[in-house]
């Protein structure tokens, strides 16, 4: 039996659902067509085909997804990564959070980052642009309504400006409820060889 992991990582390991995933033969012609919307036309994962047992989530889910997180203008899409590996970090999204910080890494072509958050958590001495990004999303992460005009004037001071605050907004927000799915329906575990 695989092992559940726990630790905090940037190699992203094998996720092992709960709850049997569809299997494409098998589907349904709503599943098939809420499976037309992932980003991928090659593998569908383990993750989507356990979202597709409810087709009519998943259609709209993804849609959802990929404007938040893959759209032009507002912050940079590793910004975006950022943002949702400070959320995974609050929730302990062990599999989010490597499949985030992993792309931040691949998108930054950096690795100091993700190596402070691992080591230092948000007092990571990043700049001040990131640190903002950071401690933002771990604040809307932990107690929404704690977020207050503050904030917002710590984001505007760092550079971001209304478009790029949006996206935080969304990203943090997206994987507040991506995390909470992810450990309900599965685990991360070790990658099987």
């Amino acid at each position: 039996m695989s092992k559940v992991i726990h630790e905090f990582t940037t190699t992203v390991p094998f996720w092992r659902p709960r709850v049997t995933p569809i299997k494409l033969d098998e589907a349904t012609p709503q599943q098939l067509d809420a499976l037309k919307v992932t980003p991928s036309n090659t593998k569908v994962s383990e993750y989507v085909l356990v979202l597709a047992r409810d087709a009519e989530t998943l259609r709209e889910r993804t849609p959802l997804f990929n404007g938040i997180m893959y759209n032009r203008g507002g912050m940079s899409r590793a910004e975006r990564e950022l943002s949702a590996a400070g959320a995974s970090t609050v929730n302990r999204c062990v599999y989010c959070l490597a499949v985030h910080s992993s792309r931040y890494n691949q998108l930054s072509k950096t690795e100091d980052v993700m190596e402070k958050i691992f080591a230092d958590g948000t007092d990571a001495d990043l700049d001040p642009r990131q640190s903002a990004i950071l401690k933002f999303a771990v604040k809307l992460s932990q107690t929404p309504p704690t977020v207050t005009k503050d904030d917002m004037t710590m984001l505007t001071e760092a550079g971001l400006d209304k478009a790029e605050i949006l996206d935080l907004i969304l990203s943090a927000s997206l994987f507040g409820w991506a995390n909470r799915l992810m450990h309900t329906l599965g685990d991360p575990i070790e990658k099987e060889d």
